[in-house]
C-alpha cells in the first residue's frame, strides 16, 4: 500500500529534531566551553562526549520503554518535548559553568533517546513494503540534510548577531519543538503494518553482530569516518576564528561543506548504480581525503582556495553519507535471508547507536588534539593563541579527519557489494 504523502511528510519533519540535536552541539558546544566558559579543551571535549555516548548505552533501555508503552507517538512526543526545554536551558546559565552544561547536556541525551528510539522504530513499522520504506528513508534524510544546513548555518549567526549563545539555545529548542508536534501530528491516524523489537538485550544485540561479518564491517567503516566528520566538525569555529581569523568564515566553511550534498546526490545515486555501491563509497571517500588534506595549506593559500577545497570535500562526503545507508538494508536483507530470522530492528538500533559514537567521538578527539597544542581557554576574545594552538587547530580540523576516513577503506571489501 502507498503512504500518503501527508504520512512522508509529516514523518520526515522529526528531522528536524534529529539534525538539530546532532549539528549544533557537535559545531558549537566546544567552543562555547573553551571559550565562553574558560573550561580546558581537554575537559571539554570530555563533557561534549560523555553525553552522547551516553545514549549508547541508554537507547536499549529506551527500547525497552518504548515497546512496552505500546504506541510509539506519545513517547516521541514526551521525549522531544523535554529536548526542547532542556536544550534551550542548555546555553541559559554561563554562570553555571561547566559542570551544569555537563548535566543539562547529560539530560539532553536521556531524552533524545525517548524521541530518536520510538522515531526510528516507526519507519519500519509505518508500512513493510520495501519499496515504500525506502521512499520514506528518502523524504526523510532530504529533510535532515535541510535541518543540518540550516541549523549548522543559522546557529552561529544567531550567536554572532545577538552577541551570545543564549538566544541561539532557545532558537534551536525551537525548532526541536516544531519538529516534534510536527511528526507527532503528521502520522495521526497511522497504524503500524508490523512491530519491531527496539528493545533487544546486549546479549541478544552481541549475538546477532558477531555473526554478521558483513555488517560488523559495514558498521566499522561507518563509525570510523563518522569520527573523522564530527572531527572536522568540531573544529570548524576554531578553523576561522584561530587558523583562518577570520569568524566570519564559520558559517561559509559549514554551508561550503555541507551545502554539496543537496546538489550531488543524484550524482552519487547514478555511479552507484552504474559501478556498485562499494566503489561508489571508496571513491567519495578518496575525494573527501583527498580534498581535505589540501587544506593543511589554508594559512597560505587565498581564503577562497580553502573555500572551494571545502566544497569538494563537501562532495565526497556526501558520497559517505548515500552509501553506507544504502548498503545497510542489502546487508541485513541478506542476513535476514541466511537465518531466517527478522533483525531488521535489531541491526538498525546496533547501527543508530555506532552512529551516535562515532559522531560523539569527535569533539572529544579534537578537544584532546587542542589541549595537546597549548589551547588557551579564556573569556577573553582578545587573547592570542600560540602558534602550537594554530597548528593543533589545523590538524585537528584536517589531518586527523583525513586518517581516519582512509583507515576506513581496508574495511570495504568485496563482500559487502551484497546482492540481496
Amino acid at each position: 500500500m502507498t503512504v500518503p504523502r501527508r504520512i512522508c511528510a509529516g514523518y520526515s519533519l522529526g528531522s528536524l529534531v534529529t539534525g538539530s540535536f546532532s549539528t549544533v552541539p557537535g559545531l558549537l558546544l566546544l567552543p562555547y566551553l573553551t571559550d565562553s566558559l574558560a573550561v580546558p579543551a581537554a575537559a571539554a571535549g570530555l563533557i561534549v562526549l560523555l553525553p552522547k555516548a551516553w545514549d549508547v548505552l541508554f537507547n536499549p533501555v529506551a527500547g525497552r520503554i518504548s515497546d512496552r508503552r505500546g504506541p510509539r507517538r506519545p513517547l516521541l512526543l514526551q521525549g522531544g518535548m523535554a529536548l526542547a526545554v532542556l536544550f534551550a536551558g542548555l546555553f541559559a546559565l554561563p554562570a553555571g559553568g561547566g559542570a551544569y552544561v555537563a548535566v543539562v547536556f547529560l539530560l539532553c541525551a536521556t531524552a533524545y533517546a525517548f524521541f530518536q528510539v520510538p522515531y526510528v522504530a516507526m519507519l519500519a513499522e509505518i508500512t513493510t513494503d520495501y519499496d515504500q520504506r525506502t521512499r520514506l528513508m528518502t523524504w526523510r534524510m532530504a529533510v535532515l540534510a535541510l535541518a543540518i544546513l540550516l541549523s549548522g548555518a543559522g546557529a552561529p549567526a544567531i550567536r554572532d548577531a545577538t552577541g551570545g549563545y543564549q538566544t541561539m539555545g532557545v532558537a534551536a529548542g525551537v525548532v526541536i519543538l516544531f519538529g516534534t508536534i510536527t511528526v507527532y501530528l503528521g502520522t495521526r491516524g497511522v497504524t503500524a503494518q508490523s512491530h519491531v523489537d527496539t528493545g533487544a538485550g546486549f546479549k541478544t544485540l552481541l549475538a546477532a553482530v558477531r555473526e554478521s561479518r558483513e555488517f560488523r564491517q559495514l558498521l566499522a567503516a561507518f563509525m570510523i569516518q563518522a569520527t573523522g566528520v564530527s572531527t572536522l566538525l568540531a573544529g570548524v569555529d576554531y578553523m576561522s576564528r584561530v587558523v583562518l581569523r577570520d569568524t566570519g568564515m564559520q558559517t561559509v566553511l559549514f554551508v561550503s561543506f555541507v551545502g554539496p550534498a543537496l546538489l550531488v546526490m543524484p550524482m552519487w545515486q547514478r555511479i552507484g548504480a552504474r559501478y556498485g555501491k562499494r566503489v561508489g563509497f571508496i571513491v567519495s571517500s578518496v575525494i573527501f581525503a583527498v580534498s581535505m588534506a589540501l587544506v593543511v595549506t589554508a594559512q597560505i593559500v587565498p581564503t577562497a582556495v580553502v573555500v572551494v577545497l571545502a566544497a569538494f570535500t563537501g562532495v565526497g562526503y556526501s558520497g559517505m553519507q548515500v552509501f553506507p545507508m544504502a548498503m545497510l538494508p542489502d546487508v541485513i536483507t541478506a542476513e535476514e535471508k541466511r537465518t531466517g530470522v527478522r533483525r531488521a530492528g535489531l541491526f538498525s538500533g546496533v547501527w543508530t547507536a555506532g552512529e551516535t559514537l562515532g559522531f560523539a567521538l569527535g569533539p572529544g578527539v579534537y578537544g584532546l588534539i587542542l589541549a595537546i597544542g597549548g589551547y588557551v581557554s579564556s573569556t577573553d576574545a582578545s587573547v592570542v593563541q600560540p602558534q602550537s594552538a594554530v597548528t593543533a587547530a589545523l590538524i585537528g580540523f584536517t589531518v586527523v579527519p583525513v586518517v581516519l576516513v582512509l583507515a576506513a577503506l581496508p574495511l570495504l571489501t568485496k563482500k559487502l557489494e551484497v546482492r540481496a
